[in-house]
């Protein structure tokens, strides 16, 4: 078979420019037919934080949005209490990779001192580098009643998903996560390689531009770990919806935070994991569900 050299005048080699990739040359078969193009892959540099001069933490991250991630980071790791304390975010550059200067208040810094750790490529288990088991299971707040959130609200979220990844769509390598509104309506995403950083990105935006984090729910594009639930609850939020399933840790974190949890979910398709009074699940009557 002689090999067809692909211009696609559609899809990923349409795009003269994709932020968060890079365009690289690839070859292949697909439908029995041998190919030659130029496709996009993600970027995943390492990222370290550094608080008033000390290093903290790398991350393999896609390099965007860094100070909502620095931002977000710090609030979901409880190292600031709010975003007043992060004082500024210098971004220095080199062959090896980025690393984010952060200045802030006195006080975090003093107590992140006292429990310093080291935190490197945590997109695995989320616990690589900690400490002590104490570290683990910090204490979370306990989220209040909140609002009753509908079944359509969460699977409208869902399906805006797909066209508001642009990161995706492009390179197929990255996570999202969305905060959406009490109706569905997706409002603030963020894409990263990590679904950690993800997260961490989305919740630094939003705390950024004083956005009432309580209001609405976070959806995931993710499984629900143990670690995206625990951020979730410093962000003060309510109800996380996932794509894939959580993890029995996860379950027992977001019962202890009382929070809402939803895996699978999928058009109008979920599952309820704890928290379910929260939910109204509408016309899928008789559908089982958790407390």
């Amino acid at each position: 078979m002689t090999e067809e050299t692909i211009t696609a005048e559609a899809g990923n080699d349409a795009l003269a420019f994709c932020e968060g990739a890079r365009s690289l040359p690839v070859r292949g078969v697909r439908a029995g037919r041998q190919f030659a193009v130029q496709d996009w892959v993600a970027d995943e540099v390492p990222v370290a934080l550094e608080y008033n001069g000390v290093s903290h933490a790398v991350m393999l991250a896609t390099p965007l949005d860094l100070e909502d991630f620095a931002l977000g980071f710090s609030l979901s790791e409880g190292i600031l209490d709010a975003p007043h304390e992060l004082f500024a975010v210098e971004e220095e550059r080199s062959e090896i990779g980025i690393t984010l200067h952060l200045e802030v208040a006195g006080g975090p810094f003093a107590r992140l001192k006292e429990r310093r750790r080291t935190l490197t490529g945590r997109t695995g288990c989320g616990l690589c580098g900690t400490e002590s088991l104490e570290h683990v299971a910090r204490n979370l707040p306990v989220l209040p009643g909140g609002p009753t959130w509908r079944r359509e609200a969460i699977g409208r979220a869902m399906s805006q998903f797909c066209q508001l990844q642009t990161l995706q769509q492009a390179t197929g390598a990255v996570h999202a996560a969305a905060w959406c509104s009490a109706e569905g309506e997706v409002m603030w995403l963020r894409e990263d390689v990590g679904r950690h950083n993800a997260l961490d990105k989305l919740i630094g935006a939003l705390a950024a531009n004083g956005i009432e984090a309580s209001t609405g729910f976070i959806a995931v594009t993710s499984r629900a770990s143990f670690e995206m639930v625990q951020k979730t609850a410093m962000a003060g939020v309510s109800l996380l919806a996932a794509v894939s399933a959580p993890t029995s840790f996860a379950v027992a974190t977001a019962q202890r935070a009382r929070m809402t949890l939803v895996g699978f979910a999928r058009q109008q398709d979920l599952v309820v994991y704890c928290h379910s009074d929260r939910l109204s699940l509408g016309s899928a009557a008789g559908a089982e569900h958790a407390h």
